[in-house]
Parts: structure tokens; sequence; C-alpha cells
């Protein structure tokens, strides 16, 4: 397996072979690079890194590296532990560090891990940043300092407490009225961090929870990606034991999905469309999602006044966006909410109560609500990549085949039809081009999706 290195940080598969997967001697050459660009990005003077991790199996041996290699090139480090990556991000900002490193891969299944990288304002370092760490990770002209001059852990202190207690003092969340409902909810933190955190936040918010998988121990119960074929454990469990609904996280809790009442998907899709209702009819505003994202938040912004603009896919490429279109809510439709009034990240605690102030102001069970929204059916799907297939010409064709159609390329190729769309994009995450579809029904999103995949195929002579 080749290390994946994008804006989604660097990650790859615990053992093996240097520099084809992520090895102890992969962990210190990124780590170094990484303190040496925030060096020079300072303009020297001594560093603080905040480094936090989910619960994976391999996360208390990369920490201890990524931890050791940071004092030995004479960085300070503040060591919150078991944290979230919202967690870890809101812990730069509080303590006012130059950067952090979460360690985490994500919904990547537990074989893999890696390496998250923030800059000071907690956020993911961009395109061109990392690209700079890459190239420092390929230069061996480093001198590591001398005894005098290594770093010290001037801190190990979770800060799980503090971000629950941040989201939960927002004006927007109304924890009295999400208590007095007192919501009967169901957790599944697929045995990582969130079960730490969610069922805590929930419990200061009034509610019952029935635990799934929530001991921390890295031995994820099931694939760690929210999809409804994942779920199928806790959408049982809501209808067995009569739940209001149902909360589901990923491993470093930055992706939420909810669970209706009758034990159907209220669809991770519609996380982010439902918390920017919310949001939008307490203030006018623009939103931002990236292009894989739904149709659905672009008609409940302009339904509300407000203009919607896509961007492509990665945190950092919709934090963007973002800022420069003054986005008062944005995300991804994987189930990331980013609220920047707490910090400019995706983050499943703030999406939680605030969906929760909704629904509780709605007064309406999860399937009365998700029946308000437009009803669009999205089919994820990819393709495994191998040495024979090169994306960029795959991608080239096709946009040349539909060049008569709405097509937008800043991030793989998007065609939008009349009542569809597809995003066709090689992943930051695992070696696959994603077929991502969007339509009407369940059947025309399928059909699509098999249409191009088909065609891809053919291109690639698979």
């Amino acid at each position: 397996m080749t290390l994946i290195k994008s804006i989604s940080g660097i990650r790859g598969t615990i053992g093996g072979v240097p520099s084809e997967n992520l090895t102890p001697i992969d962990i210190v050459k990124f780590t170094t690079a990484y303190a040496r660009f925030m060096s020079e990005r300072k303009g020297g003077g001594k560093l603080t890194i905040v480094v936090g991790r989910d619960a994976r199996i391999s996360g208390e041996m990369v920490h201890s590296i990524i931890e050791g290699t940071l004092l030995g090139c004479g960085v300070d480090v503040i060591d919150v532990g078991l944290c979230t990556t919202p967690g870890t991000e809101m812990a730069v900002i509080t303590h006012k560090a130059d950067g952090g490193i979460i360690i985490t891969a994500s919904h990547n299944p537990k074989q893999w891990n890696a390496l998250k990288l923030l800059n000071a304002s907690g956020e993911f370092l961009s395109d061109v940043e990392g690209k700079r760490v890459l190239a420092l990770a390929e230069d061996d002209s480093f001198v590591y300092p001398e005894v005098e001059e290594l770093g010290k852990v001037i801190l190990r202190e979770s800060f799980n407490d503090k971000h629950i207690a941040q989201v939960l003092a927002l004006p927007v969340v109304d924890v009295e009225a999400v208590r007095k409902r007192r919501f009967r909810v169901a957790v599944d933190a697929v045995n990582s961090v969130g079960g730490i955190v969610i069922p805590k936040l929930l419990r200061e918010l009034g509610c019952e929870v029935i635990e799934l998988n929530c001991t921390p121990d890295g031995n994820f119960a099931h694939n760690p990606e929210p999809l409804p074929q994942n779920l199928t454990e806790i959408s049982e469990t809501v209808a067995r034991e009569k739940a209001d609904l149902g909360v589901v996280v990923d491993p470093d809790v930055d992706r939420l999905a909810f669970v209706s009442e009758d034990g159907s998907m209220f669809v991770e899709e519609y996380t982010l469309v439902a918390v920017a209702d919310y949001i939008l009819s307490l203030k006018k505003g623009n939103t931002v999602s990236n292009l894989s994202s739904s149709r659905a938040l672009r008609d409940i912004t302009e339904r509300h006044g407000g203009n919607y603009a896509a961007s492509a896919v990665g945190e950092v490429n919709v934090v963007a966006k973002m800022k420069e279109t003054g986005a008062i809510i944005g995300g991804e439709g994987n189930g990331g909410v980013i609220y920047p009034e707490l910090h400019y990240g995706r983050d499943a605690l703030v999406g939680v109560a605030l969906f929760l102030t909704y629904l509780a102001g709605k007064n309406m069970t999860m399937t009365q609500l998700r029946a308000t929204y437009p009803a669009y059916f999205a089919s994820k799907n990819k393709i495994e990549l191998t040495p024979a297939i090169n994306v960029d010409k795959v991608l080239l064709e096709v946009k040349t085949r539909y060049a008569n159609e709405k097509v937008n390329d800043i991030d793989g190729v998007k065609i939008d039809f009349a009542d569809s769309w597809v995003h066709l994009r090689k992943s930051n995450t695992e070696p696959i081009i994603r077929v991502y579809t969007e339509a009407g029904t369940p059947e025309a999103a399928d059909a699509l999706a098999q249409r191009f995949i088909g065609e891809i195929k053919a291109i690639c002579n698979l």
C-alpha cells in the first residue's frame, strides 16, 4: 500500500515496508518535516504543538513516536490524549498553540492511521503548505537540536470536557429546551473516542443514552464509515428500544449521522441540511458544502434567502470557500458540520447540540422533520485503482464526452444534469476513484452510478 499524502494528511496502513506504509520511520520523517515547516512559518522561537489521538489500536504507538520526535526537534508538546479531531482543533485555539497533530485515519478501517496537520488557527494546512511539508520530508539536511534545546511536555490534560462546555455555551444551543424534551438516544461510537464524548454531551443535555460500541479500545465493531450498510445494529436498536433517535459518529468524531425513530436512516447528507435549516431560521446568510454534497443544502439556503456555493472536496477547501463567501454554516455531505461561531472545523459535537436544539423547538419526530426536506437520493460507489489506471486521462475523457452538459472540474469532474448529477474524483484518503451520484429516486441514482462506472471501465479496458 502506497502512503497517501494529501490535504487530508499523511495516511497509510500500519506495519510493512517504509515509504510504502505508515511505519515508525515514516512517522518520524513526516513529524520532523512538520516541525521544520512550523518553525519556518513562525520565523524562529520555541514552538508549542498540541497532540491528540483517536482510540485506534495503533494510536498509542504512533502518539509516542510523534511526541518523542517533536521533543527531539526542540518542540514543546501539549498532550490532550484521547481526543476528537474537533477537540484537538479547539485545544490549539484555546491554548494558543502554534499548531497541532491529530492522530487518526478518520473513517478508514483499523489497520490505517494518519497524521492530520493543523496550523495555529486549529485548521488544516492548505495544499501549498502541505506540499512544503512533503518537500521538507525529502530533505535530509536537518540537524536536530542538542540536549539543552530539547522540547518538553508542558501539559498532559484531557480537553474533552472543555470542548463539551464550549459547545453548550453557544447562544444557539438551547440546553434547557433540549432537557425538557428528555430525548432517548442510542449512540454508536464505533469503539473510538466518540464513546467518551458523545454520551457525556448527551447526558449534559438531559438525554437518556443507550450506548452501543462506546468502549474506546479501537476494535471497530463494524466498518467505521457511517453509511447505512454499516449501521444495521443501531437501526435495529433504535426501533427496538423505542428511542427518539440514534447518533452515529466516525472514529475521530468529525462526521455525524442520525437514525430516525423508526430505525430508518435520516441519511448523513441531511445532517448538514437540518443544522443549516436551523441556523438559517435564526439569521439570513450563505452556506457552503463540497461538490459531492446534496443539492438539498442549496435548496434550503435559497428557501431562506441566502446564497449557496460549492467547494472542492476536503475540509480545508470548504473552510476557504466559507471565509470567501462569509458563510454562516457549512460543511460536507458526509455528515461534517462546520459552525464558524465555534471554530472552522467539522465537529460532530456541535452538530448534535444544534440538531437537538432544532428538533426540540420544532416538536417533531425525526421522520416528520426529514419529510420537510427535498427528497434526493445519493449513490456512493468507488473503483479500486491499479497502476494501469491513469486517473487524469480517464477524467479528461469523461469531461470531453459530456462537454455539452454543465461540467465543473475544480475537483475531478462533476456533471450536473437537469434532475441529477455525478461526481468523479480521485480520493484524498484511499487508493480509489469515487463515483458519487444523486437523483430523485434511489434507483435512478444507482443506475447513473453504474452507467459511469461502466464508462470508466471501458475507457480503462477493465
